[in-house]
């Protein structure tokens, strides 16, 4: 089936919003207008001094044509599989495939041919199998193309500062290649192997990935394999503070690790490799501050444990870790996991309740609006601190988790101590934040409601604590057409709300992790069906598109225009979803 899965694949990356890439790699090859272009997967703060002008930067290397031996570019068709680009001209085929992660080879048709493209470098210089180039100062990237074919001219042009075109023409027997190696590192890659061997084991190593993946029903099946070609080749490797191999949110649009992101993300992972699945909470606890307090995110520069915008305040992420740990150890039971885990996630917890319960009524607040998550949600409008349900469900779960960590562990009074705290915060959520008026949970600021309509008002039901009057208004709201429950449930604030507009983040689009934590909960209370339903909605929102987004319109499920596309967790709670309706088709 793993070779069915490429087949699946066959042009879904278009080189446009998609690019080809490969796991670990920074290089993203995109193409338009009959040319590539190779931009890179990094932040450069330190060179730019702007968090994401890397979205704004020129590709490292642009307007690359294949050309015949008169330099003339040659029109190209082609036909895209997550290992190879395969390139049809009137000279032959040209194909790209990844040698290694910093190394993208072009396998030659035979004759002829050329390879043009312009470098956004200070320095550069030909030799016999090609040409080195650099660009110089604090931040050093090089670049070195080679080849093994016979060169008839290999030469180089300064159009303008800061610019290099390189102008190559070969004769070609049909076994061989050119290699374009962009790397920050100070030795190059130059050697060119067989050109069979490495198309060879570049497509063994998308089809070892795809044949480790659960099958599920052929409903899901084209969506699911894009969904895990984008868990694949969205990770990238080590580096500096990027201490583990990691999956970015969206490789072009977020570079870097995000804590709550990678708790969906190791949901996916846990079925392929169980390594990568914790490393994704590693690299998290790598990085945790001696308060206890994890990072908002981590990058290949630094973490993001404070900001001075929107307001100056310590930042992290919604503490869902023990969570997901729990998770992990559901399905692969390494108990050895939970031991190393342990200690670093209770030091987050009390971080929690020693630094974030502000007037100490035993509930949190968030003290800087990204630690939400919710970085644009109205629910910060009138700004900080602000007590919220979603917040105090997470603790509650968190709690809860850490209570059945420690008991598989062997703590079994600290088991008891957490299976009570999780028992005493949904008691307070009730006591404090229920508004019996209105049927919801408020989120409160100096000790007032923030009377913004938002599903985080419902999300207390996920903790399966819920009285059953309360449970019973919570799901009246959810299920209510005018409120939550449109075409493609559940929006992130309701359309009845004065603040609800549909395609600005948190603002009212449909995020999958809302649903996917909304479809847990429901499964909690024992309303099966419902969340059958939702899980059915939001499989098919997601399944509607060619590529995988961060949210969605929730009333036509068409895409917002700022969503990133290629998303990390929209694509980990597919593969969560698929995996779980086959399985219960199949018991049924």
């Amino acid at each position: 089936m793993s070779t069915g899965y490429l087949e699946l694949l066959r042009n879904r990356i278009n080189l446009r919003e998609i690019p080809f890439t490969e796991r670990g790699s920074r290089l993203l090859v995109y193409q338009n207008d009959g040319h590539f272009s190779i931009r890179l997967a990094e932040r450069w703060f330190k060179r730019s001094g702007q968090l994401s002008a890397y979205r704004q930067r020129p590709p490292m290397i642009e307007k690359l044509y294949f050309t015949d031996e008169r330099e003339n570019p040659l029109e190209l068709h082609l036909t895209t599989y997550p290992h190879q680009i395969n390139c049809h001209t009137s000279k032959g085929e040209f194909s790209l495939t990844f040698l290694d992660s910093e190394t993208l080879m072009i396998c030659l048709p035979t004759g002829k041919v050329g390879v043009s493209f312009q470098a956004n470098v200070d320095q550069a210089q030909t030799d016999r199998r090609g040409g080195v180039m650099h660009i110089t100062g604090e931040i050093r990237r090089n670049i070195a193309y080679t080849t093994n074919a016979k060169i008839l001219r290999n030469e180089l042009d300064h159009p303008d500062q800061g610019i290099q075109r390189v102008r190559l023409v070969v004769e070609s027997d049909g076994c061989q290649a050119m290699l374009l190696n962009i790397t920050p590192r100070l030795g190059y890659n130059r050697y060119i192997p067989s050109v069979q061997s490495v198309l060879d084991a570049a497509t063994q190593r998308w089809q070892a990935w795809f044949a480790a993946v659960p099958p599920v029903d052929e409903a899901y099946q084209a969506q699911y394999a894009f969904a895990w070609w984008v868990m694949r080749a969205g990770l990238i490797s080590t580096r500096y503070y990027t201490t583990r191999e990691a999956m970015t949110p969206s490789k072009f649009y977020y570079l870097g690790v995000w804590s709550w992101d990678a708790y969906f993300h190791a949901l996916a992972y846990r079925y392929v490799e169980p390594r990568l699945a914790q490393d994704q909470l590693r690299i998290l606890i790598d990085h945790q501050r001696e308060d206890g307090m994890l990072p908002d995110a981590v990058h290949d520069e630094g973490v993001v444990t404070h900001l001075d915008f929107p307001i100056e305040a310590d930042v992290t992420k919604p503490p869902l870790i023990a969570w997901a740990a729990w998770k992990l150890y559901q399905t692969n039971q390494d108990r050895e996991f939970l031991e190393e885990i342990y200690e670093p996630l209770v030091r987050w917890n009390h971080w929690w309740f020693e630094k974030n319960d502000l007037d100490h009524n035993g509930l949190c607040e968030y003290t800087h609006p990204f630690s939400s998550g919710l970085d644009d949600s109205p629910l910060w409008d009138e700004g900080m601190p602000v007590e919220s349900p979603d917040l105090n469900t997470y603790l509650c779960i968190q709690c809860e988790s850490l209570s059945r960590i420690a008991r598989e562990i062997g703590e079994e009074s600290m088991a008891r101590q957490w299976a009570k705290l999780a028992d005493e915060i949904a008691t307070r959520m009730t006591k404090i934040l229920w508004d019996e008026s209105s049927g919801l949970f408020w989120a409160r600021r100096l000790g007032q409601p923030v009377q913004v309509k938002t599903p985080f008002s419902l999300f207390p039901l996920i903790t399966g604590r819920m009285p059953p009057h309360i449970l019973d208004r919570l799901i009246a709201h959810l299920v209510n057409e005018r409120e939550f429950w449109p075409r493609y449930p559940v929006p992130t604030v309701a359309l009845d709300d004065p603040k609800y507009n549909p395609t600005q983040m948190w603002r009212g689009p449909t995020w999958t992790n809302v649903n996917y934590l909304l479809i847990e909960g429901l499964r909690r209370c024992g309303r099966v069906e419902l969340a059958n339903e939702l899980r059915r909605k939001t499989l098919e929102m997601i399944s509607n598109h060619p590529d995988i987004y961060e949210y969605y319109h929730p009333e036509n499920g068409e895409i917002p225009p700022k969503a990133a596309p290629i998303f990390g967790w929209s694509s980990a709670i597919f593969i969560e979803l698929a995996i779980q309706a086959t399985k219960e088709a199949i018991v049924k």
